[in-house]
């Protein structure tokens, strides 16, 4: 199951983590973000050890939000070495995470 990060464990958990940190943002009355849930945990068991992956609820961490820039959620940004490598925003199907996972995690 991924972590629920909130804006004071995020520098620790993301930004200081060396390797891949995949990023939900989401928000708990989005139809889609709820979609999104059983695949960012089935992702987050699956690849343990290999990446990293959090959840921030937008509407308890509106600042981290604000600054990363999220308009819209489901959002989630790939983090590598404490850099977004990538931004990906609405639902997307668990094939295409986990290609983008294995790709950055690869590199």
């Amino acid at each position: 199951m991924a972590k629920k990060v909130n804006s004071s464990e995020f520098k620790s958990e993301v930004l200081e983590h060396k390797g891949v940190v995949l990023v939900d943002f989401f928000a708990t009355w989005c139809g889609p973000c709820k979609a999104l849930t059983p695949i960012v945990d089935k992702l987050s068991e699956e690849m343990s050890g290999k990446v990293k992956i959090v959840k921030v609820d937008i509407d308890e961490n509106s600042a981290l939000a604000t600054e990363y820039r999220v308009m819209s959620v489901p959002t989630m940004k790939l983090f590598k070495n404490g850099e977004v490598v990538e931004t990906l925003v609405g639902l997307r199907p668990e094939s295409e995470l986990r290609d983008k996972l294995n790709y950055y995690s690869a590199e």
